[in-house]
C-alpha cells in the first residue's frame, strides 16, 4: 500500500508525477519475486509494447497504480489460456484511445509502420494518417503523454526498414505538443537511444526499464 498512498498524496498536491516505463523485453529487475522493492514510488506504469501478456499481468499484480500499454508488432501481449488467447487482465490497452489517468491526459497508438506482408501489429500510410488525425481530434487542448510502440522520425528511428520512424507520429507531435512522448521498438543494436527533445516534447525510449518524472 505504500505505492498507492504516496501516489495519491502526489496527485492531490499537484506534485510532479513519476512514471515507470517498460518495453520490448522481460526485464530481470522487474520480473522477480521481490519487485517492486528498490523501485521509487510511482504514479503510473506505461508499457510501450512487445512484452508478453504474462509480464503485463505480473506488473499489474505487483503495482497498486494503473498499468497502461499499447501493443507492439510481435503480437505477444495476449495470454495463452487453454486453447485460446485473451487480453491480459488488470491492465488498460491504450491503442487508439485518449484517457485521463492519474491526473494525466494520455493518448495511445500501437503497432509500427508496415514492413512486411501479413501479420498484425502493423499499419499502412493511410491508416496511420487518418487514424492519428482521428486520435488528435479526441485529444482536446492538452496532452501530457503520447504512448506508442514505434518511434517518430528523428534521432530514435532505426536505420533498418522495420525500425524506421513514423512520419505521422512526428506530425501528431507538432500539432498537439505532448509534454512526454514514450515509445518502444528501438533496442540497443545501434547504441543507446535514451531521450531527446522535439519542439518542446520530451521523447523517451522505454526499452527495458526506466523511471522518469513528469
Amino acid at each position: 500500500m505504500i505505492f498507492r498512498k504516496d501516489a495519491e498524496a502526489r496527485q492531490s498536491s499537484g506534485a510532479r508525477k513519476k512514471l515507470l516505463l517498460l518495453a520490448d523485453f522481460v526485464h530481470p529487475f522487474v520480473y522477480r519475486e521481490g519487485f517492486p522493492q528498490g523501485v521509487p514510488s510511482v504514479d503510473l506504469v506505461l508499457v510501450a509494447g512487445d512484452v508478453p501478456g504474462y509480464y503485463l499481468e505480473f506488473v499489474a499484480t505487483k503495482m497498486a497504480v494503473p498499468v497502461l500499454y499499447v501493443p507492439g508488432n510481435h503480437e505477444n501481449e495476449l495470454v495463452n489460456e487453454g486453447e485460446g488467447k485473451r487480453e491480459p487482465r488488470g491492465v488498460i490497452n491504450m491503442d487508439r484511445k485518449v484517457m485521463n489517468v492519474a491526473g494525466l491526459r494520455i493518448a495511445g497508438w500501437g503497432g509500427v509502420p508496415r514492413y512486411r506482408e501479413g501479420g498484425s501489429g502493423q499499419y499502412g500510410e493511410l491508416e496511420a494518417r487518418y487514424g492519428l488525425w482521428k486520435l488528435g481530434r479526441r485529444v482536446g487542448r492538452r496532452l501530457d503523454v503520447l504512448l506508442t510502440h514505434a518511434p517518430p522520425m528523428g534521432p530514435h528511428a532505426g536505420s533498418d526498414f522495420a525500425h524506421r520512424g513514423c512520419p505521422h507520429l512526428t506530425t501528431f507531435v507538432r500539432r498537439h505538443h505532448p509534454t512526454l512522448f514514450v515509445h518502444g521498438h528501438i533496442h540497443e543494436y545501434e547504441g543507446k537511444k535514451v531521450e531527446y527533445e522535439e519542439e518542446g516534447t520530451r521523447v523517451v525510449n522505454a526499452y527495458g526499464y526506466r523511471v522518469v518524472e513528469l
